[in-house]
Order: structure tokens, then sequence, then C-alpha cells
């Protein structure tokens, strides 16, 4: 059995400020359950063009306000507490928040835990 919370993974390698927020990573591929978990913040005011590669994702919002725009077609969806998306074709996507937002997500395959985005260029993508 694996537990874990925040207070455990605060100032750690699995607390990772990735520009735009932070990902708290409560699962990662040497916990060997077969996909990750974070914890995720995005700064309010904030907008970031992301794709993930190698990974699928979904997430859930449970705090906070904003959107996720896809990218290829321009369709927005309001994000708030209670609604889920999941990125099932790799989506690149713009995360925008409105309020800060805090997400659970969930990635498979399993994120290493030293994954970090890049905002400076056209999209983040690992």
């Amino acid at each position: 059995m694996i537990i874990n919370s925040l207070s455990n993974i605060t100032n750690t390698e699995r607390d990772v400020d990735w520009g735009n927020g932070k990902s708290r990573r409560l699962l990662i591929e040497k916990d060997q359950m077969g996909y990750s978990l974070t914890d995720t913040i995005i700064n309010a005011g904030t907008a970031s063009l992301l794709e993930y590669k190698n990974h699928l994702e979904a997430c859930y919002c449970v705090e906070g306000e904003g959107e996720v725009v896809d990218e290829q077609t321009g369709e927005t969806h309001i994000i708030t507490p209670g609604t889920m998306y999941a990125l099932d074709k790799h989506d690149k996507h713009w995360l925008k928040a409105s309020k800060t937002m805090r997400l659970v997500c969930v990635f498979n395959p399993p994120l290493k835990g030293n994954e970090r985005h890049s905002l400076g260029g056209d999209s983040s993508a690992y």
C-alpha cells in the first residue's frame, strides 16, 4: 500500500514548479502503479500552451476557474470545480486560469517525476 500527502512531498523533487504553477506528484513511475497522480496548481492570470506527446492526461478541477482551448480547432471549454477534461489524442491546448485553479491529474504512462515544462517556445511538451 502506498500512502502519500502534500505535506510529505512539499519541497522535494516531487514538488515541481512548472513556470505557471506547481505540479505536486503524488504517484510517479517508480511507484509502479502504471499511472501518475498529481495535485496541480495553475496560477491566476496565466496562459500555457501545452502538449503531452508521450502521455495521455485527464484532469479534474477541484478549485478555481479557467478554460482549456483546443489549439487545432479553437474550441473553448470552461473549467470550474466538478469539471473533468481528458486529452485523449495528445491534444495541443491552451490552459488559461482566470482564478487560481487546482486540478487532480492522471497521466498514462506515468511521469518519471523529473519532467519540466518549457514555456518560452512554441509549446511545452513532454
